[in-house]
């Protein structure tokens, strides 16, 4: 009988610490469920460590439709020279196959990669960002440096609109220049399921971003079905071009920043220290916000406060102080 009671105490308690066991698995699997991107604020059992790549990514009509722009999670669109955009696109929640064309740097885009820690990809680099990248600013991976290797180049367009890297070059790249591939970057401020639903503003589903041309000019559609912006350049929807998917988004932020014109080829420098003016557009309402610059970002200000975003993806539209919002923006 003691043998029995003994074994009945053994088995009980064997039972009891795998139960333990399971809940505590469970509770694990709860915990990762929980875990949010950095820079979309979508939920995700994946791995959220990832550290984030920032890609400069040509926007001359000659080099459209791009690819991967619909995978990142924060794009910006500045004026590089001339009155042509081109586009810093920042990579964490979701990887490109393969991203490009890749186009030259302008140190005021590696400034805003640097708020991201990002691994900074570009084909090329204006003097200020040279003089950045070779003081060791930010890790970078050069086109002019890997060019054949690294970077390829498309047999389909002609140089230098056909410069592309694919993810697994990227991930080669950093592990030769021994660049860390672990750490999230700060993660952006994101709404509420609550605040969500008490989301007011200004009606506005067309906003219209008008650059230097037609070929500059930039319209966001929104869609009340999908709850989610089109883009389109040019009049033509800005889908990706190996695959066809559209880039859909749920945050437009469109900020005013002084430009100044430095030299004969209308390249610009701009200047983040003095905050300003902008609007954010999300879930087909606008509010008008201002913007101050900390810490390499450009934070949205609603009433003092930070703004927080919709989760999902980001575009950041760029325009000069002069002509201003109010005659580069119409929103209807």
């Amino acid at each position: 009988m003691l043998i029995l009671l003994l074994s009945l105490a053994a088995c009980s308690k064997n039972k009891e610490t795998a139960s333990k066991k399971e809940d505590v698995k469970e509770e694990e699997k709860v915990e990762q469920k929980q875990q949010e991107f950095a820079l979309t604020g979508i939920e995700t059992n994946e791995n959220v460590n990832h550290r984030a790549i920032g890609v400069m990514i040509n926007n001359h009509p000659a080099a459209r439709p791009q690819s991967g722009l619909h995978k990142a999670d924060v794009v910006y669109e500045i004026i590089a020279e001339g009155g042509i955009t081109r586009f810093l696109a920042i990579f964490q929640s979701e990887m490109p196959e393969r991203v490009g064309p890749v186009r030259s740097a302008r140190d005021y885009y590696i400034e805003l990669a640097k708020g991201f820690d990002s691994i900074f990809v570009h084909h090329g680099w204006s003097p200020q960002a040279k003089k950045l990248i070779e003081n060791g600013y930010i890790d970078s991976l050069n086109g002019l440096f890997y060019d054949g290797t690294l970077f390829v180049r498309s047999n389909d367009r002609k140089a230098p609109h056909n410069s592309y890297i694919s993810y697994e070059n990227i991930v080669a790249g950093a592990e030769r220049n021994k660049f860390k591939l672990e750490g999230a970057p700060e993660p952006l401020s994101f709404l509420s399921k609550d605040q969500l639903e008490e989301l007011s503003g200004t009606k506005a589903t067309n906003i219209t971003v008008n650059y230097s041309s037609s070929d500059f000019q930039v319209r966001y559609e929104y869609d009340s079905v999908t709850n989610k912006y089109r883009r389109y350049s040019a009049n033509i929807q800005t889908v990706d071009y190996d695959t066809e998917e559209e880039v859909l988004l749920d945050n437009i932020i469109i900020y005013e920043i002084p430009h100044q014109s430095i030299d004969d080829y209308g390249r610009n420098a701009l200047s983040f220290e003095s905050g300003g003016k902008g609007y954010l557009f999300q879930k087909g309402i606008m509010k008008e916000i201002e913007w101050k610059y900390e810490n390499n970002r450009l934070i949205p200000l609603e009433n003092g406060k930070e703004a927080s975003l919709v989760p999902g993806k980001t575009w950041i539209n760029i325009v000069p102080t002069y002509p201003g919002l109010s005659q580069s923006v119409t929103v209807e």
